[in-house]
This record gives structure tokens, C-alpha cells and sequence, in this order.
């Protein structure tokens, strides 16, 4: 940040900040230099190489000092005064690197400079040995196209080799030899390559030695399983090998890749064949694949060596190691007998100690979580190696002396190939000590094998077979001889079988990880390891990085490597060191060590390490929270000592703060060392690092705890009952997820004290919501485990290991008191975590302090101080509500107690004062009422009943009402007066109870941020809720769960409701019953489907419309009254709904089909329509079937029964009694397609034989003339009259308007109901707005305007009402809209199908005439200043002007009515609307009914359109002056030649042609009328004059255009309009028109050709 956006306060310290000392490495008494020429810059970072140094000032420059050969002038060679890189002026860089002799910065834009020496290119300069001035160079990643540059974030120098680590977490090398970690072996690599072994993953921070190379990456998360190889991928060799002895079978998985790397991501394993492995005798001891020798230890850096930690078995002995690989010669137990013995002493040994004292501890080393490991099994997903865990087993059968049977090593067998078994679907456990490794699987499946082969109550006291320390060599490990058969692939299988664990849980949360320092950290190394600087347990070179696997799951956040060893420092503030250690730079005793030791730092903890040539510098906490500086390494002689060379035997403090201020950093190099250091103004950077140093100490108490404490309890044994330990397991993982963001935390606190250290980006105030989330998901479950009496329980059973260890308890928890119980010191311990929010918030408060009031730093640092403490305080009354819960649970009377204790539930106040008694009550009852945070109990002598608060509802009664003090309960099914003794009571009671429901409906985020305490007076909790219930009594609800909105005890609004027998109802309530629109399905347990309706409801039943699919298949669409078909509806039966065998539409009755209704039986080809009475057919009907009969008369129960009509297909007529379907029976009259007729009696089914007596008649021709119409003109005189069908339909109708009865009723209210429709349907659409297309929405929104009418009636306003019709219909929200799409429906319905037969279409026009009639009928209703039918509008005189009539030329008012004006007709109104949606059905039986006709006329038709234009007109007789001379053919002017065609009268054509485009008949009309005026614009053009026509003139003209318009069905078109016209148009102009198209019609069918 540059300083001027700092607030002043920090500006001012800033001067005093970043102050760089400087004195000789290896002297002992350090007197630090203040290194002079930097003239008050602060500096951020510094770097050292052997003879210089660098350094990073905060505006981004950088100085160089010390020897600087590679510079030209001789007095910059060597600078003793910081010299300014002008180089680098203007690029603001960011960070430096020093190597042995070689430099390197990187800019903010993450371009990175060069210089120094590059004799082995490691400045990636080609071909030129030194670079004087810093020199950008490019990195470009070949991978990507176009090339990328790739940006830098960091660099390390070593000596002859640069690592670079990328903006996308990847390495980058250049330089020479094999610490580059390339797959190359030319040197030098002048152009920067990638690192390709570590691309993908995570790397966090690379450091270079002076030949080795660390990298810190982030452990991969667990994947999922990946098949594990059975091969090496290198050499081919298996990697699992099984040797058949004798007895037993030895298997082995100490494949040693012979190519000296492990590149393979399989095959992490160490790949040296064997390695040097201590003994307590000092020698080494190996197991090559030849030998047998058992291998009882797998981890640990000796072979056979057991440590214990005072059990005095073994002595520990850091001895030498040796460098070589020793011959399989010198082997202490050179037979199997004498391992047994061995291992079964050391066994026995271990059985007299408590299980968790692990005996493989080193002694110099603290006690570490992973000692304890063995005592519980591992997170699921943390699997081992299959060895591990086969030696594991062996060695606990050995141990306990069973003599291996094939069950148990078949078991343990099982057990431990867990290393196959589940991953794990949370992140791999920190606290597991093996963090799930780079390798998905490998890497952690020691662990988990170790733990899990420790479950057994058998092994559970044997020795822990993991050591700190692993060297990973070869793993072996010999079986029963019953085994010799199981195969690897075998292993594997039994291995998939799933374990129980007792899981101490996953520590990981994504979210911090992705803000936070990750703990979950490995460390890999490369380059040479001839002083063992590696740390992989040899002295071979690596030319692939490799994971060191002894640190997995150490947590280390920070590495350093010096000239000839690494130091790696955990977030616990240890240090791990290894390599060369001549000079006592590692911190331990002299030998030096290939595997990380921890190292001895005296001081609290350390923060900070440097590593340079042969020494080490450690930054650790002092007293007062100062840093110390400790040295660790060669020190030059002083008087006192009379040798020349000695080093440090354990790191010596040789700074503290005193003397100079604040170290911030330490640099070690070769001559020099380095610190920067910070001026403590106003306390600013003391209160920082006194909050990391407190942060860090913490975060090794709670991984203390959690080690020590914790994974002991949760490997006991009789832990109490499934529900106990599940509390408990899931108090573990809160605790271990808090400790590990601890952790996190204290690890990020330490890097912030290296940078800027601006307080607006410290982790508690930038991401507080973490941390207040953690601690209180910590608190919850601590208290839950609290309440469940969770100490009591565990006091028992650990009562044996905490006596042990009352010292680390006491020590521990912080409480010194004599005789202590255990209960509290278990309670004091796990409470102990939430002490650190006050701390937190004092330091906050610290740190604000140190700004000025009015800066938002001030009110940041304010604002989450009492953010943290009111947790705090929060927190504190958490536990005080626990506790005083655990306390009345101890004196609750026991039975009742198991069924109402919950871990979440906390008591609030209980009336055992007699406070409260129930209103009413006996005598002798008891009634006592209990608050809970959750429910409201009334307990009585044995039996109690519980009141969810959610569904509770309190207010206090008035005293009016002579209920003093009294307290009114309402749940859904009871309701009650409480009565409490005293008014303070009664108000104590009512704010209790009102409180808690409210708290129970909010949910527990109950706390408020920013320190708003709990003492806001509450306001009272809400009468409508949403809430979940079972009912318990209500005889309909009985058992059923309802979930939804509530409203003063009864369910109301939106809710789901589940019966116990599976019925279930999803929709709206009110006031505790369905009401409004629903869906219900009830299961067919016969059929194994569901009844399904959806639809409307009414004070809990069905009514309204809906549909309801029966699981038979049956699917009935219309109303429902009390949950009956009752109204329209239409019932579809059959499978397939789509081609239903049957189909009913009509109406019904009660759940009976009664009144008008059309049955379509399909499978039988017969439709029936007519009335109906209790599902039969009663009354008048029609019936047609599919060969063309039609019948029509009366029925009676379901048979044709009385007199009926029947006509066949030939026009054959039966008129007479019939008795049973199609059965003639009695009198009748039979008339013949020829007019001959028969009377008199018959009998017999029609179209089999019928017997006949009876008078055979022969009219003459005349008489049957007048006679044949006679019988089909009675037809519809048998069948329903077309006013009584479909009454239901426009009685629905009727209703939705809010009308008894068709034209009784309000109109305002009907106007209100429709509105009330339309917005009642939209909501419902809301929720699914693909129903409602765009322009539906348009039309709805339209909708809203009622037409308004003020005044005299116009024609104006009777447009506007067909306009609000036209749009009312469109939509089925609509009441009219829905009318007509029922109408529709039935219509179609009726007449399409076996129902198209043309016998029927007088019955449809006469029925649609009806629709019309009854449909005006509610819109006069709706619009009363509509005229009634047949009365006029006046027309405004304006539009009478200028209108020229037709036939006579001149301009005047309209001749055909006495009063010019609109004709109001329902015609008019509604066809338009009506018919474009009945035509198909209609015309189609137009059609049928004129077929005869219309194919002579369409003969005659095509017969004379053979002839030329000028043929045909004269054939047709047109006078010859109205012959057009001209005619236009596509666009030109042509003279009519004799064989001219289709060119004459063209447009006039084309215009009657689209008769067949039009519905409605005055649509038709019109286009006949503008056809007669084309024909007369024509004729004026040839005779230029003006004429009249005569009707003689006319005709013929009129003829020839009809002719050569060809319209198909010209017969129909004429039948519908003269049908469906207008009656009063008659007589008028087009009327006259009309009728001449008609006469055309006829003489086309009967023109003869002459």
C-alpha cells in the first residue's frame, strides 16, 4: 500500500518500521548493526546470499550491499552501503531473491529481473557468465497458444539454481543440475521449463538450498477411488509380490523402482531398495525381498526398535546412521522364534500400560496428536497401505499370543484392507496425522490401516506400530500358511467390505482453506542429497521432486534450506530439521539426520526460521510476547573458550527484543546475518504480535486437548449408548474444525507480522464471520453434549485413563484446585475455547486504539470487538442455559425423562412453585407445566403431553371476563386456560412463552451482530406462521402431518398434508380445512396407483371445477360439489386416455350421470344424445352409429323404448313403437327410398328379419312429392330441443358471476367476481408461467377495463363491447371465456366422429343458435344499455353520406330499411367469436348433407371450364358490350383473343374465391358483395359510361365468374349462410345478392350443354 493512503497514525509509525540490522553469522555475542545509508526507508523484505545482500523498500525499489563481483566499477564491487538497482527504477517490485551469487526480483506485474552470476545459467541468460544490471526474463508456458507469459508470484535462488512459483500455484526451474527437478540432463537450462512432476497441484511456497530444492504443496483432496496399479508403471515389476513359505506367506510391497526416482504418481513409496534403519545397537538392519526376516514395524526409522517414553524397554539412541546400504548380513534376530519373542515381550510389556501411552515416542519429542492415533480408528477416507495394516495384524496376533487361526487372519485380513475400502467423502483428517496425500489413496492409507487394525478390543492394548519418523523402506510382513492361497487381487476384494469407525471427524472446512493458510500441507524435495538434506531416509540424489512422508500430516506451514540442510516449521510452532549437521545447525545433537527430527528451540513457540550455509536462525516467542532470536551453529571462539571450533548443542537465544525493537524477519545467508525490525509505536505492533504469539499457543492447547484428551475418549470402549457417542463424535469434529481454523489462523498471523502489517487485512476482522461460526457450531454441540448429561456419562468409563493422567488435565484445563472432579475438569476443558473471544475483542480494542477515531480503520477494529465479545457474552449464556437444564434434568422424575430429554432442548421455566394451574382442573390433579426452547409440556402423574411452540399460540384473557390472571393456550387441537397465581406470574409466564415460540419460529441464528444485546423488548410472536405438525386426535386428521401456514391454531394458506395410509393434499387451507385450489391423491392399494385430483376445494371437500384421474384409468374433468361429480363434466374411460373406449360429456347429478349428456361408446361405434337419469338413459335422445343408422325417440333405461324414428343410410324410414334397442315392436309406418310405403304391425331387430302386418302403399308421383320430405322433416322432433342441452354449462357460468339463477342477480357483483376470477387465475399461473404465453398476458392485462357506458347508446360503444368480447373469450380465465371453451368442447365433442353424419345437421345449427341466444343472454346481463335483439343503432350521419348504392348509382341513404341504423342481433355479436371455433364440425356436415348435389354441380362445373373465356360467355349468353376488351395478364395490357382463358373478370374471381376463407355468413356476404362491385368496376371500364344493371344483364355475368371461381363446396357455403344470416339482412341489398349466388348454384346443376 503506498503510504499516503494510510491514515496518519500508521504513517507516523511507519518511520519507524522495517529497520534492517546486520552482524557476522557465528558469532557468539551478536551486536547487530543498523545498516546505514537507507536514510528512514522502511524495508519490507531482505535477502542474503554467501557475500551480499538485497533489499526490498516499501515503494518497490531495490538495494543491493556486500560484495557485488559481477557490478563493473571497483568501488560497487564491493558496497558497504545499500547501492539503489536503477535497473529496476519505475517497475514496483514486489519480492527478492538472493542465491549463493545470483539475484532475482519480481515485479507487480509478475515479470521477473535477473543478475549476478550465471555461470551456470541460472540467471537464464545464455552464453554469458555474469549479467552486471538486472535483466528481464521470459517465461512463457509452451502449453497454452498463443503463448502466455506467465506470472510470478514468487522466487528462490540456490547456488547454481533459480525455482520461480507461478500466479497458477506451478514451478518453475532454470540454472543447472538435478535440483532443478526437469526431466532433462543437458545443463544449463537457460530458458525457464516448467516443473511437469508437481503441475496440477497446489504449491504453496518453494525454498532452494545450495544444491536441494523444498517445495510446500497442498495435500489433494480425497478423491474418489482410483483402481490401484498392480504394476510398476516404470518397470513393469508388481508392486505387491507373495512368497509361499512353509507356514506362513510373506507379502511384500517393498518394490524398489530400479530407475532410482519415483516418477509414477502410483508409487510415492520410497524407491531406494533398502534403507539404513537404526537398531539400538547402532547397526542397521534391512529386509531384502530374498530374506524372511519379519518385519514388525512399519513407520519408524528404526527397524526393530521400539522407544517408550519411560517404560524403560528400550533406551533411545540417536546414534550414527550409516550413509551406506548395508548387506542383508547383520541382521540382530536372524529367525522367525526369535522375533516372536521379541515382539511378544515388548507386547506383554505394553499390556501392563494403559493403551493410550504410546510407547514409540521419542523422548526429546512433545507429545504429538499422532502418538495417540493407534487408540481410534482414522477417518473413513484415510486409507493405508495394505502392508501396513497386513503387519498390523500379525503383529497383534503374535503379540497376544493367539495362534493365528484362519478366521482370525482372514478377519484381520478383512479388517485391514481398508486401504481398498471407502474413500472418504469428507476431506482427509489433519488430526488423523496423515493428511490425505497427492495421491488420493496412497498417501494415506498408512494411517487408517494402523488405526483401524487397532480396533479390536484384542489389539486395542498393543504396541503402537507407528513411529514419528518414517523411512519408509521395505515393507514385509509374513502370514499364517492358511492364507498362502489369497491372491492380491482376493485382498483386495475382502478389503472393499465397509468398516465401522468411530471417525474423529474431518478438521477441514473448504471455505477457510480457501482463505486461509492450508494446514493440510506436504512437503517435496529434489536436488542432491549427499548430507541427507532431502529427508527422504538416504544420501541419494532425487532429479524428480519426491514427498517427504515423514512430515504428512505435521501441518508445516513454512520451509527454508541452507547450503547442506532443510528446516520445515508446523503450525504447532515446531521445528523439524534435517540434513548435514557439522556445525550443530539442526537444532539437535550432533549426528546428522536423512528424515526431519524435531529440533530443541528453548522459548515459547516458534514463529519464523532462516537456514543458511551451516547455521540456523529461529524467530520464538519471550516472555511479554516479544520475539527472541535463537541461533543454531558454528560460533567463533571468544576469550572464555579455549578451543578453536565449536557449535551450538541446542539453538541459543542471541537477540531479544530489548535491545533493538520488534524482529519481524530473520534472513540467514553466508556471512551475515539479517533481521528487520519494527519500533513498537503506541503499542500498535506489540498488541500484533501479542495477538499471533497468544493465537499460536492456543492453537497447541486445543491440538493438546485434542490429542490427548479427546481420541483417548473416543477410542473407549462402553461409551454409553449410540446417541451419547454420536454427541460426542459430533462435539470432536466441531472442536477439531475449530482447531484447525485456529491453526490456520495463527499460521496467517505469522506471515501478516512478515509483510505490511495493515490492520484492515487481519483475518478476525476481514473474514470474523468464520470464526463466529465456528465457535458457535462448537458451542452448540458442547452444550447438547452437556445437557445429555454427555460428562456424567464419560466419567465412567475414562475414569481409569484420566486418573492416570491428572497432571496433563489439570495442566491442561488451567485449574489447580485440590480434588477437582473429573466431571468439571472434562467441563472446563472443552469450555475453555470460548475464553478466546474476549481476548480477541480486548486486542481488537488494542488495536484500535492506535487510530484516530474518525478513521474507518477505528470503526472496523470497534465494530468487530464487540462483534466478538457479544458472542462472548452470547456464548457464556449458551452454557448458563445448559447447565441449568442438566440440573433440572437431575431432579426430573426418571421415566418421563428418556422420552423428553433432547440435546437441543433447553429448559426456560417450569410452574413446580405451583405457579400455574390449569383452569378447571380436579382437585386432585396434578398439572404441572414445563417451558421448553421447543415445546410447552403438561405433565401429569404419569402421563405428560407435549405443545410444539411452533404451533402454539398464547394471549393473555382479559380480567373482564372474570379470568383473572389468566392465559389463553391455543394448539390445533386443544385449547386451554392457564391460570398462574399472581399477576408478576402471569406476566412472567405470557413473555416467557411468547418469547420462546418466537425464538422457536426464527430458528437458532438468534444472536445479534454488532453487540445489539438480548435484551431488545420482543415483539409478539406472529398469529399466521409457517410451521410442521402431527395431528394426534382430530378424527379426520388423524395421524397426519401437515406442514404449511398457520393462523391462530388452524392450518391456513398454503400447506401440505400427509395422511398415515399415504393420502396426501397439497394446496391452500383455511381455517383448517381445504379450501381453494388443491391437489389430493389417495392410493389404490388393490391396483398399486393413486387417485389423483386436482382441482378446487370448499370447507374441505371437493367443489369447484377439477379434475380427478381414478387409478383404473378413468379421468373425469368438470365439477365437484361436497366430493361428488355434481355439474358439467366430461369422463373419459378406457387405458389409453388418448383413444378412450368411452366417452361421456354432460351433466351430472350427485356422482350420476343425469340430465343432457352425449356418450361416445367407441368400441361399439355408437354415440348417444340425450338426457339421462342415475347413469341411464332416460327420456328423449338421439343415437347415430358408425354404418350410418340414426335413431331418435325415447328411452327408457338405457334401451330404445317407445316411439322413435329410424332412418338407414338409404334413406329407408321407420316411424313407429320400438320396444328394445333397435328392436321394431308394435305399430309403425315404414316408407321405402322410392316413397312406397308400408303400415302396420312390426316386429324383429332391424337388419335381421322383421315381421310385418300391415298395408303395402304405391303413391302416385305427385303425392310423394309432397310425402318423402314430409318424414325426414319431422326429424328433431323426437330429440332433446336444442334450449334444454347443456344447461349445466351456462348454469356454471351463471354461478362464477355470483347469480341463483340465469339473469337474477347484481350486475356490479358479477363484474366483481370476474375480476375476482381473473386475478385469482393469474396468481396460480404465477407459479408456472410457460401456461401463459406473451400475448396471453397482453390479453389479460386488457382485460382489467370493464367497457364503460355514459349516455346514448352509439355504434361506438357496441364496437367496444365486441371487442371485449372477442378478447374475453380468448382466454379460459374468463367466465366467458371458459363458457365457450366448454361450449367447444362439447360441440366438437357431439358432432365429430360417429357424430359427422348428416342426419344431425339441423340438430347442430339449431344448436349453436341456442348458444347464441343464451349467450347474448349474459352479455345484455353484463351490458344492459345493450339493445335487446333486432332493434338499431342509429348511425351518426356523418358515415350515411357518400355511400353509393349498388344498383342505382347515385349517392343517397340506404333504401332498404325505413330507419338507417346498425342492426343489434346476437348474429352479429357472437358468430364472429363463436363460430371460427365450431366451423370445422359444422361444415364438415354441411358437406355430407349436400355431398349428392355438389358432385353434379362440380361435374358441370369442370365440364365448362374446358371452354375459352369468349366461348363461355357467349355460351352463358353475356351481352356482348360487357365483354371486357382488354384484360390484363400478368401485369400487361392484352387484347381478348379468341382462346383467351381465365384472364376475363379475374380479380372479380379471385375475390369470390375467398368465400372459402371466411366463417361467419356476413364475412361471406361481404366478399359477394364486393364481388358484384369488382364485376361493375370491370363492365364501367369497358363501356366508360354510367349504367344500371338489370337483373337480366346481371345474371349471366354473375354466372360466369361463379363458374370460374370453382368453388368445391359451393352447396354448403350457400346452406350455412342461409342457415346462420342475419334475418333482417333478408331483404336487403346483400340479401338480394345472396340469392342471386343461389340461383347461380342451382342453374350450374342443371345447365344443360347444347
Amino acid at each position: 500500500m503506498d503510504s499516503q493512503e494510510r491514515s496518519s497514525e500508521e504513517a507516523e509509525g511507519a518511520k519507524e518500521r522495517g529497520l534492517v540490522y546486520v552482524w557476522k553469522a557465528g558469532s557468539f555475542s551478536v551486536t547487530p548493526e543498523r545498516l546505514p545509508g537507507l536514510s528512514g526507508k522502511t524495508v519490507l523484505q531482505a535477502a542474503l546470499g554467501i557475500h551480499h545482500g538485497l533489499l526490498l523498500t516499501e515503494g518497490g525499489e531495490v538495494y543491493s550491499f556486500g560484495k557485488l563481483p559481477w557490478r563493473s566499477g571497483p568501488e560497487e564491487s564491493c558496497a558497504n552501503s545499500p547501492v539503489l538497482e536503477n535497473a529496476l527504477l519505475g517497475h514496483h517490485v514486489i519480492t527478492v531473491a538472493a542465491g549463493s551469487f545470483h539475484n532475482g526480483a519480481v515485479t507487480e506485474s509478475g515479470v521477473v529481473y535477473m543478475w549476478g552470476n550465471n555461470s551456470a545459467g541460472q540467471c537464464a541468460v545464455a552464453d554469458q557468465p555474469c549479467v552486471p544490471e538486472p535483466q528481464p526474463i521470459s517465461i512463457s508456458d509452451s502449453e497454452t497458444s498463443p503463448l502466455l507469459s506467465v506470472r510470478i508470484l514468487q522466487l528462490a535462488c540456490g547456488e547454481e539454481h533459480t525455482l520461480a512459483l507461478s500466479l497458477s500455484r506451478e514451478i518453475w526451474a532454470w540454472g543447472s543440475g538435478c535440483q532443478l527437478g526437469l526431466i532433462t540432463t543437458t545443463f544449463p537450462v537457460t530458458k525457464p521449463q516448467k516443473v511437469e512432476h508437481l503441475a496440477g497441484r497446489v504449491v504453496l511456497q518453494i525454498a532452494c538450498g545450495a544444491y536441494h530444492s523444498l517445495a510446500l504443496v497442498q495435500c489433494l483432496p480425497v478423491q474418489e477411488m482410483k483402481p490401484i496399479p498392480e504394476r510398476c508403471n516404470h518397470c513393469s515389476q508388481l508392486l505387491i509380490t507373495m512368497m509361499d513359505k512353509e507356514d506362513h506367506v510373506i507379502i511384500s510391497d517393498s518394490h524398489c523402482c530400479p530407475l532410482g526416482v519415483a516418477l509414477s504418481d502410483s508409487q510415492p513409496e520410497n524407491p531406494i531398495f533398502c534403507s539404513p534403519l537404526e537398531t539400538p545397537k547402532g547397526k542397521s538392519v534391512t529386509g531384502s525381498q530374498s530374506e524372511d526376516c519379519q518385519k514388525p514395524l512399519v513407520e519408524g526409522h528404526r527397524l526393530v526398535a521400539l522407544e517408550s517414553d519411560g517404560a524403560g524397554v528400550l533406551s533411545s539412541n540417536d546414534g550414527q546412521e550409516d550413509g551406506e546400504i548395508p548387506t542383508p548380513g547383520n541382521i540382530p534376530y536372524p529367525d522367525k522364534k526369535e522375533v516372536k519373542e521379541y515382539l511378544i515381550s515388548l507386547s506383554d510389556h505394553s499390556l501392563n500400560e494403559s493403551p493410550e501411552k504410546n510407547i514409540c515416542t521419542e523422548p526429546e519429542q512433545p507429545s504429538q496428536e499422532e502418538q495417540l492415533s493407534a487408540c481410534i480408528p482414522g477417518p473413513p477416507g484415510t486409507s493405508t497401505s495394505a502392508l501396513n495394516s497386513l503387519v498390523a495384524s500379525c503383529a497383534s496376533a503374535v503379540g497376544v499370543r493367539v495362534a493365528a487361526t484362519y478366521e482370525a487372519g482372514a478377519l484381520s485380513l478383512k479388517k485391514v484392507m481398508n486401504f481398498y475400502g471407502t474413500p472418504s467423502s469428507e476431506l482427509g483428517s489433519q488430526s488423523g496425522g496423515s493428511s490425505p496425500g497427492p495421491e488420493a489413496l496412497k498417501d494415506t492409507r498408512e494411517e487408517q490401516v494402523k488405526l483401524e487394525s487397532m480396533q479390536g478390543k484384542k489389539s486395542s492394548s498393543l504396541v503402537d506400530i507407528r513411529e514419528e519418523e518414517s523411512e519408509g523402506g521395505s515393507r514385509r510382513l509374513s502370514l499364517p500358511g492358511l492364507l498362502s492361497q489369497v491372491s492380491p487381487r482376493l485382498l483386495r476384494k475382502v478389503g472393499r467390505a465397509k468398516m465401522r469407525t468411530v471417525a474423529l471427524t474431518p478438521t477441514y472446512s473448504g471455505e477457510a482453506d480457501a482463505l486461509l493458510p492450508s494446514l493440510r500441507t506436504e512437503v517435496w524435495s529434489w536436488g542432491k542429497g549427499k548430507e541427507g538434506q532431502l529427508g527422504h531416509g538416504d544420501v541419494l540424489p532425487r532429479l524428480q521432486p519426491l514427498c517427504v512422508k515423514s512430515l504428512d500430516g505435521k501441518e508445516v506451514i513454512h520451509l527454508s534450506a541452507g547450503g547442506q540442510h532443510s528446516l520445515a516449521l508446523t503450525a504447532k510452532s515446531q521445528v523439524y530439521s534435517w540434513g548435514s549437521n557439522i556445525c550443530g545447525q539442526l537444532g539437535h545433537l550432533n549426528s546428522p539426520t536423512t528424515v526431519p527430527r524435531l529440533a530443541k528451540v528453548c522459548g515459547d513457540g516458534v514463529w519464523s526460521t532462516a537456514a543458511g550455509l551451516d547455521y540456523s536462525l529461529f524467530l520464538a516467542d519471550e516472555q511479554d510476547f516479544q520475539p527472541g532470536l535463537y541461533y543454531s551453529g558454528q560460533e567463533t571462539t571468544s576469550e572464555k573458550n579455549s578451543y578453536e571450533n565449536s557449535y551450538t548443542k541446542i539453538p541459543v537465544l542471541s537477540l531479544s527484543c530489548r535491545e533493538i525493537g520488534y524482529i519481524s524477519n530473520v534472513i540467514a545467508g553466508g556471512d551475515n546475518c539479517l533481521v528487520l525490525v519494527d519500533k513498537n509505536v503506541m503499542g500498535y505492533i506489540a498488541s500484533l504480535h501479542e495477538l499471533s504469539s497468544t493465537e499460536r499457543r492456543f492453537y497447541f492447547k486445543l491440538s493438546e486437548i485434542k490429542s490427548q484428551v479427546l481420541r483417548p475418549l473416543l477410542g473407549l470402549d462402553n461409551l454409553g449408548n449410540a446417541n451419547a457417542i454420536q454427541l460426542l463424535q459430533e462435539m470432536a469434529s466441531r472442536f477439531s474444525k475449530l482447531c484447525y481454523l485456529i491453526g490456520q489462523h495463527g499460521a496467517s498471523l505469522s506471515s501478516f507480522l512478515h509483510g505490511v502489517k495493515e490492520a484492515r487485512s487481519l483475518a478476525i476482522l476481514k473474514h470474523s464471520s468464520l470464526f463466529l461460526d465456528s465457535y458457535t457450531e462448537y458451542c452448540t454441540s458442547v452444550t447438547n453434549f452437556l445437557v445429555m448429561g454427555g460428562f456424567m456419562l464419560l466419567a465412567k468409563p475414562a475414569i481409569d485413563f484420566l486418573s492416570k493422567n491428572q497432571e496433563l488435565l489439570q495442566k491442561l484445563s488451567e485449574k489447580n484446585e485440590e480434588n477437582l472432579q473429573l466431571v468439571e475438569v472434562l467441563n472446563a476443558l472443552f469450555f475453555m475455547p470460548f475464553g478466546r473471544l474476549h481476548n480477541y475483542a480486548r486486542t481488537l480494542l488494542k488495536l484500535a486504539t492506535c487510530f484516530e477515531v474518525a478513521s474507518p480503520e477505528y470503526q472496523k477494529l470497534q465494530d468487530s470487538s464487540s462483534c466478538y465479545e457479544s458472542l462472548a457474552v452470547h456464548l457464556s449464556r449458551k452454557r448458563k442455559e445448559a447447565e441449568y437444564t442438566l440440573g433440572f434434568w437431575k431432579t426430573f422424575p426418571g421415566k418421563m425423562t428418556d422420552s423428553l430429554r433432547k440435546p437441543e432442548r433447553r429448559l426456560i421455566c417450569e410452574s413446580s412453585n405451583r405457579g400455574l394451574s390449569l383452569q378447571h382442573a380436579g382437585r386432585f390433579s396434578v398439572n404441572w407445566f414445563i417451558l421448553f426452547n421447543d415445546a410447552l409440556v403438561h405433565a401429569q402423574f404419569s402421563t405428560h403431553h407435549i405443545f410444539p411452540l411452533s404451533t402454539l399460540w398464547v394471549e393473555a384473557l382479559s380480567e373482564e371476563s372474570g379470568n383473572v390472571n389468566g392465559l389463553k393456550i391455543t394448539t390445533p387441537e386443544e385449547q386451554f386456560v392457564l391460570v398462574s397465581s399472581t399477576p408478576q406470574e402471569k406476566t412472567k409466564w405470557l413473555r416467557a412463552i411468547s418469547q420462546a415460540v418466537d425464538q422457536a419460529l426464527k430458528g437458532t441464528s438468534d444472536w445479534i451482530l454488532y453487540g445489539a444485546g438480548g435484551n431488545v423488548q420482543r415483539q409478539e410472536p406472529p398469529i399466521s406462521r409457517s410451521a410442521k405438525y402431527t395431528f394426534y386426535k382430530d378424527p379426520r386428521f388423524k395421524d397426519a402431518v401437515y406442514d404449511g401456514r398457520w393462523l391462530s391454531g388452524k392450518p391456513h394458506g398454503r400447506g401440505i398434508l400427509k395422511w398415515a395410509d399415504g393420502r396426501m393434499y397439497s394446496g391452500t387451507f383455511r381455517t383448517g380445512l381445504e379450501d381453494g385450489f388443491g391437489e389430493y391423491r389417495v392410493p389404490n392399494k388393490a391396483l398399486n396407483k393413486d387417485d389423483h385430483y386436482v382441482g378446487y376445494w370448499k370447507e374441505g371437500k371437493m367443489c369447484g371445477h377439477g379434475v380427478y384421474s381414478y387409478a383404473t384409468g378413468e379421468v373425469y374433468e368438470g365439477c365437484f360439489q361436497d366430493n361428488m361429480r355434481h355439474g358439467h363434466g366430461l369422463l373419459r374411460s378406457g387405458k389409453l386416455t388418448s383413444s378412450s373406449p368411452s366417452m361421456f360429456i354432460g351433466q351430472w347429478t350427485m356422482d350420476k350421470k343425469s340430465g343432457y349428456g352425449v356418450f361416445d361408446d367407441i368400441t361399439r361405434g355408437e354415440k348417444y344424445m340425450g338426457m339421462w337419469q342415475d347413469d341411464l338413459c332416460q327420456g328423449n335422445g338421439v343415437v347415430v352409429t358408425q354404418f350410418g343408422l340414426y335413431y331418435e325417440g325415447a328411452f327408457s333405461t338405457n334401451k330404445m323404448m317407445g316411439t322413435g324414428i329410424l332412418l338407414s343410410e338409404d334413406d329407408t324410414v321407420y316411424e313407429g313403437e320400438f320396444s328394445d334397442n333397435w328392436t321394431l315392436s308394435g305399430k309403425g309406418t315404414l316408407t321405402l327410398p322410392n316413397g312406397d310405403y308400408i303400415e302396420g304391425l312390426f316386429s324383429g331387430e332391424w337388419g335381421s328379419g322383421i315381421k310385418i302386418t300391415g298395408t303395402y302403399f304405391k303413391p302416385s308421383l305427385y303425392e310423394n312429392e309432397k310425402d318423402k320430405p314430409k318424414a325426414l322433416r319431422k326429424l328433431g322432433i323426437l330429440a332433446v330441443p336444442a334450449d334444454e342441452k347443456w344447461k349445466a354449462v351456462f348454469e356454471q357460468c351463471w354461478n362464477q358471476l355470483g347469480c341463483e339463477s340465469p339473469g337474477q342477480g347484481d350486475r356490479w357483483k358479477a363484474w366483481d367476481n370476474i375480476a375476482v376470477a381473473l386475478t385469482t387465475n393469474r396468481r396460480q399461473h404465477k407459479d408456472s408461467p410457460e401456461l401463459l404465453s406473451r400475448s396471453h398476458t397482453q390479453t389479460l392485462e386488457s382485460l382489467e377495463f370493464i367497457p364503460q357506458h355514459i349516455g346514448a347508446f352509439t355504434l361506438e360503444k357496441y364496437e367496444n363491447i365486441k371487442k371485449y368480447l372477442i378478447k374475453a373469450c380468448d382466454t379460459p380465465l374468463h367466465p366467458l371465456g371458459k363458457l365457450v371453451e366448454t361450449l367447444v368442447a362439447v360441440y366438437r365433442m357431439t358432432y365429430v366422429g360417429v357424430g359427422a353424419n348428416r342426419r344431425l345437421l339441423q340438430e347442430a345449427v339449431r344448436e349453436i343458435k341456442s348458444y347464441l341466444k343464451r349467450i347474448f343472454q349474459l352479455v345484455r346481463f353484463l351490458f344492459p344499455d345493450l339493445p335487446e335483439e333486432g332493434s338499431t343503432i342509429p348511425f351518426l350521419s356523418t358515415e350515411t353520406m357518400g355511400r353509393r348504392s349498388f344498383c342505382s348509382g347515385k349517392s343517397d341513404s340506404r333504401s332498404e330499411s325505413p330507419e338507417p341504423g346498425y342492426v343489434v342481433t346476437s348474429f352479429g355479436l357472437l358468430l364472429p367469436v363463436l363460430l371460427p371455433r365450431l366451423y370445422p364440425p359444422l361444415f364438415m356436415l354441411y358437406a355430407l348433407d349436400n355431398e349428392r348435389e355438389e358432385d353434379i354441380y362440380w361435374e358441370c362445373v369442370l365440364r365448362l371450364n374446358k371452354q375459352t373465356d369468349v366461348a363461355l360467355l357467349s355460351f352463358l349468353g353475356v351481352q356482348v358490350k360487357f365483354w371486357p376488351g382488354t384484360v390484363s395478364i400478368l401485369g400487361e395490357s392484352r387484347k381478348v383473343s379468341p382462346n383467351t382463358k381465365d384472364a376475363c373478370f379475374a380479380s372479380a374471381v379471385e375475390c369470390l374465391q375467398q368465400i372459402s376463407t371466411t366463417f361467419t355468413p356476413a364475412d361471406k356476404l361481404k366478399v359477394i358483395q364486393q364481388t358484384f362491385e369488382e364485376i361493375s368496376q370491370n363492365v364501367l371500364e369497358t363501356l366508360q359510361e354510367d349504367f344500371l344493371w338489370s337483373m337480366d344483364d346481371l345474371f349471366p355475368v354473375f354466372l360466369y365468374v361463379v363458374l370460374r371461381a370453382r368453388i368445391r363446396n359451393l352447396g354448403s357455403e350457400v346452406h350455412l349462410i342461409e342457415d346462420l344470416m342475419d334475418p333482417y339482412l333478408q331483404h336487403g341489398e346483400q340479401g338480394i345478392m345472396f340469392t342471386t349466388l343461389k340461383a347461380c348454384y342451382y342453374q350450374i346443376q342443371h345447365e344443360k350443354l347444347t
